[in-house]
């Protein structure tokens, strides 16, 4: 299986058509279909399923694409690293990680970099836990930032020096306003959106002392700016961390604290035995001394 054949499958994929995919390649529709054709028998595996009008992707063929993806864009990282010059400190660093106000330190350290070294550029992914450190193990992403808990024990890492608090986001003219902080007796009838991580067992389940299925849950998001939509329609009440969405002035949002109180912490983590870029071992070294 060859990077070329990677690329013209995502091409039909991405096409729905033999015909459509081979005009856009600058390849003849016969050499496309044999192509595709050899990918098959090489993998024993049927990735397509031929219509009359369009070609859709089997289970296997979903698989392949997903996996394609991942390496065409590693082989495209790996390039970009091993270009660079050895004497010049330039390139790209990939962070991966979910919402919170304590990123702030990572974005002083990533600024700094940039002040020293401009052709430095960094890219951030936002994720779950899972998403996150299957990006991190696959080697798409430099570091990855985890909220607590999270197992970290097969990484190497830093605890970032601030605490995420945990709290209820709702419209300042619902009943729970009124409280300077929310139990989870207050919880337990209320109409909840909830993170979709936070689903599994973690400390938000631990806190409410029930399981999600016994809360009314009317929604859940990766990313609470999307979830602050649905409380400002008066859906329900966003279980989230603090200070990501403001709520300050003429917003018709506020955030309450949970009590009894929940912090998080939150860990910068990298694959052990990682051979960084020169790009991304000044930024991790920018990091630890502001740490320090």
């Amino acid at each position: 299986m060859e990077l070329r054949e990677l690329k013209y499958f995502l091409a039909v994929a991405r096409e729905e058509s033999i015909l459509k995919a081979a005009e856009a390649l600058y390849v003849s529709q016969p050499n496309l279909s044999r192509q595709m054709k050899h990918l098959e028998e090489e993998l024993g595996q049927q990735l397509f399923l031929r219509g009359s009008r369009k070609i859709t992707l089997t289970e296997a063929g979903e698989l392949l694409k997903k996996r394609a993806e991942e390496i065409l864009e590693l082989q495209k990282k790996t390039e970009i690293e091993l270009s660079a010059p050895v004497t010049e400190i330039r390139g790209d660093v990939y962070i991966g990680g979910g919402e919170s106000y304590v990123l702030q330190i990572v974005a002083k350290a990533a600024h700094a970099v940039r002040e020293k070294y401009p052709a430095v550029k960094f890219h951030l992914f936002s994720g779950d836990m899972t998403t996150i450190m299957e990006k991190l193990d696959k080697g798409l992403i430099d570091f990855g930032i985890f909220i607590e808990p999270a197992d970290l024990t097969k990484y190497d890492y830093l605890r970032l020096p601030l605490v995420d608090t945990w709290g209820v986001l709702m419209r300042k003219d619902s009943p729970l306003a009124e409280k300077e902080v929310i139990t989870p007796e207050d919880l337990w009838e209320a109409p909840i959106i909830r993170s979709r991580h936070s689903l599994d067992k973690s400390v938000i389940t631990d806190w409410f002392q029930r399981k999600s299925d016994e809360l009314n849950i009317v929604a859940t998001y990766d990313l609470l700016f999307n979830a602050s939509l649905l409380v400002a329609e008066g859906m329900g009440y966003a279980v989230g961390l603090e200070h990501i969405i403001n709520t300050s002035g003429k917003s018709e949002l506020c955030f309450r604290p949970l009590f009894p109180k929940l912090v998080s912490h939150l860990d910068i983590a990298w694959k052990k035995y990682q051979v960084f870029p020169k790009c991304a071992e000044v930024f991790l070294k920018e990091l630890q001394e502001r740490i320090a």
